[in-house]
């Protein structure tokens, strides 16, 4: 058994953080493969360079809308039942996703995913943060973030190996008996948490998921079709009152909101949600645009294409756990300062990519930094963001952090369809220019976190209650 910085125990900590790892790999290994497979479906099931972007919204749309009322389900009505609900939808999609003869089935079942997805990533932070304390959850956040880097590693080359060899299909396959054994170990040895007092928002809930998704619409018809219709303009606007409700509605809720707005009197929280907006923005965008810019404009394969990504993974899988570890030592800001700095530096250096150019001078440098500077955020922000609430909330305070950073990669994917379109040296160029955003708002990140957070370790060490934020 093991015993927290603060007492807290949990009685298989071994096994608690390998099924949070199964499930949460899940997500991982679906969005870096598929970024692969998007030029073999778009060949297969007929979809143009207008349509490819669909293939990997209609996963990001329900994930970024879902995720927030995935993390209350679960603070709910036990965050161990709602991951094993959402295992088992996603895995049902997944098969739903290789047996798709069209395009729409694909995308329909890419939905059912994104849905999955949003009750199962929440959760497995949430029981994380519930199971561990203290140094001891730097470890396993740490841990938790070493796997899915490992996961993310291992699909781009391997999904690309059965692309080429087998096919797109089988790349969905792959979610299966990662699936099974995430939920046996669940019910075998990972005990259920407590669950919260009180009905669910569900009103804020379909606001705030109406809001998300008629924003992601606008931008994915706007960035693939390079015009703002009148269509266009009214979802936006629709899309912007829906998400002002949303505030409106927890505001009057108060500690009874699905997402209680005390949370955001701390300067820290506030500082994370943006600095998680901005790097997982840049970052969303740029490893979507890369596979595609070395198959389409470099004649990689799928299988190449994926390799040209392992760098990136093996680094973050290598460092993540040192780096939460050292986040329980000296605390998150300079982590989450320097780290998406670096990252910024290594967008900079992407705007040199070409894909007919040498691999190892061209992509190779940008892609190492971007991952050292990546490897020094990813496991201190998790581990923040989960000791910046209470334990009460850690589940919502989880899936909000995941929602911010999947709608900013959300948001990247939907412009990204302007590079997509292009072709040639217009592809090149596009792609260059979406590295400079990048950079910027890398940087832009690691500036929010110097200005926002506080030099002290205390915030990992114990929970912060939403009164006590409003007291600060």
């Amino acid at each position: 058994m093991a015993r927290s910085a603060v007492g807290r125990t949990t009685a298989n900590p071994n096994w608690t953080i390998a099924a949070t790892m199964l499930a949460s790999s899940l997500a991982f290994i679906d969005g870096s493969v598929t970024n692969v497979a998007l030029p073999a479906i778009g060949k297969d099931l007929g979809g143009s360079a207008s349509d490819l972007p669909w293939a990997i919204n209609a996963y990001l749309l329900p994930l970024s809308a879902l995720l927030l009322i995935g993390g209350a389900l679960g603070d709910h009505y036990g965050r161990r039942r709602v991951l094993i609900v959402g295992v088992a939808l996603f895995t049902l999609a997944s098969i739903g996703c290789a047996l798709a003869s069209s395009l729409a089935a694909l995308l329909a079942s890419r939905g059912l995913q994104g849905i999955g997805a949003a009750l199962l990533l929440p959760n497995s932070l949430g029981i994380l943060g519930s199971a561990f304390a203290g140094e001891a959850r730097g470890r396993a956040v740490g841990t938790w973030a070493a796997a899915g880097a490992i996961a993310s590693a291992v699909g781009p080359p391997f999904g690309g190996w059965l692309i080429d060899t087998v096919g797109w299909r089988s790349i969905f396959y792959l979610n299966v008996p990662v699936a099974l054994g995430a939920i046996f170990i669940f019910l075998r040895y990972v005990a259920e948490t407590e669950r919260s007092e009180g009905t669910l928002d569900w009103r804020g809930a379909a606001l705030a998921t109406g809001g998300l998704g008629l924003l992601t619409w606008a931008l994915t018809s706007w960035s693939t079709r390079h015009e703002i219709s009148a269509l266009v303009g009214t979802t936006i606007a629709a899309g912007v009152a829906l998400l002002v409700l949303f505030v409106l509605n927890e505001r009057h809720l108060r500690d009874r909101a699905m997402m209680p707005l005390a949370l955001f009197a701390s300067k820290a929280f506030v500082g994370l949600t943006v600095l998680t907006f901005l790097l997982y923005g840049a970052l969303g965008g740029l490893l979507m645009l890369l596979p595609y810019l070395l198959i389409v404009g470099g004649g990689y394969t799928p299988t190449e294409a994926g390799l040209a990504l392992l760098p990136f993974s093996i680094v973050i899988g290598v460092t993540s756990r040192l780096t939460g570890r050292l986040t329980g030592t000296i605390g998150p800001k300079w982590p989450l300062t320097i780290g998406p700095i670096v990252t910024g530096v290594g967008f900079a250096l992407l705007m040199r990519a070409d894909p007919q150019a040498s691999y190892w001078t061209s992509v190779l440098p940008g892609m190492a930094v971007v991952a050292l500077g990546m490897a020094g955020a990813v496991a201190p922000l998790t581990t923040a963001v989960l000791a910046s609430v209470d334990e009460r909330h850690s589940g919502t305070a989880s899936g909000f952090n995941s929602a911010i950073s999947r709608t900013g990669g959300l948001i990247a994917t939907a412009l990204a369809g302007a590079v997509i379109s292009q072709a040639g040296a217009q592809l090149v160029g596009a792609f260059q220019a979406a590295a400079l955003v990048s950079a910027v708002f890398a940087l832009a990140a690691g500036l929010t976190a110097f200005v926002t957070l506080g030099n002290e370790q205390r915030g990992l060490e114990k929970q912060t209650d939403p009164a006590d934020a409003r007291r600060g």
